[in-house]
Parts: structure tokens; sequence; C-alpha cells
């Protein structure tokens, strides 16, 4: 009987070696998240009236310049609702890149596609104010496949 040998390799992705968000958005270097407040709360999984929230909240305030947080592809522009009542907040970003996809909803995109590098310019943060008045106002961060994004922070 021979004895055959075999060599595992494994690899493992270390968080702290993945991309981190660089600044959103004016005013807020840190990243600040949107805690709580009169409407609830903007961390990932925070229950919403029938759902789970998907994504996590990031300090930002209406009229705000929105950065690229690290070098990114512009993947065309997002409706965030079907409601006629809250079209001045109806929009968004889908971004790629550092092997990640993502969206920001609440931005007004400068523009829908093309390459941006980490700290240029991709928009205005939408007037939150007159759709939820008293809501902490914030950019929604949501990966593609829905899943937490809180790590990238």
């Amino acid at each position: 009987m021979r004895a055959v040998g075999a060599v595992v390799v494994l690899a493992a992705l270390c968080v702290c070696d993945a991309v981190r968000f660089g600044q959103l958005c004016s005013g807020n270097s840190a990243n600040t998240r949107r805690t709580s407040d009169s409407w609830g709360q903007g961390h990932y999984g925070a229950r919403r009236e029938n759902r789970d929230h998907k994504g996590l909240d990031i300090v930002c305030s209406d009229g705000s310049i929105v950065y690229a947080p690290f070098d990114v592809t512009l993947r065309g522009r997002l409706t965030v609702y079907t409601d006629a009542n809250k079209a001045a907040i109806n929009s968004g970003i889908n971004l790629q890149g550092g092997g990640l996809c993502f969206k920001l909803f609440y931005v007004n995109p400068d523009r829908t596609s093309g390459e941006v590098r980490k700290g240029q310019r991709i928009g205005t943060m939408m007037p939150m104010q007159s759709v939820y008045p008293g809501m902490t106002s914030h950019v929604h961060v949501q990966m593609c496949d829905k899943s937490d994004p809180t790590q990238y922070f």
C-alpha cells in the first residue's frame, strides 16, 4: 500500500485587508453613522415596519457633496422609490470598485457612467428633510447582494 500525500492550501480573506470606505460626504470625514431618531435607526438589520433595513446609513446634510469612497466605476442611476410623494429624494447611483458592488441612495449623481477616483465628487445629497422631516439626513449604502456593508466602514 502506498501513501499519497496532498497539500491543501487555504486562503482566507481578512476584513482588515478588504477595501475601506473613504469619506462619503462633505462635513463627515469619519463617516459617522445615523444612529437613532424619531424615524428609527440606520444600522444594517434595523427593523422597519414589515422588513429589515438592508443598508447602512451614513450621516450627510442635505445639499452636501458626495464623494467616491475609493476608485469606482459608475454603473448608472437608480430609482429608490415608486412613491411619487418621495420624488425629491428618488435617486441614487450604482457603483463598483475594490471588488465590491454597491448602491448609494438619496444622491443626485453628477454623471452616471465612467471611472471616478477616490475623493472625487460624484454628486450631491438630495433634500431628505423635505420628505422625512426630523430624520437624520443620510446616504444609504447598500450592497448589490443586500449583504451587510458595515465591515467596510
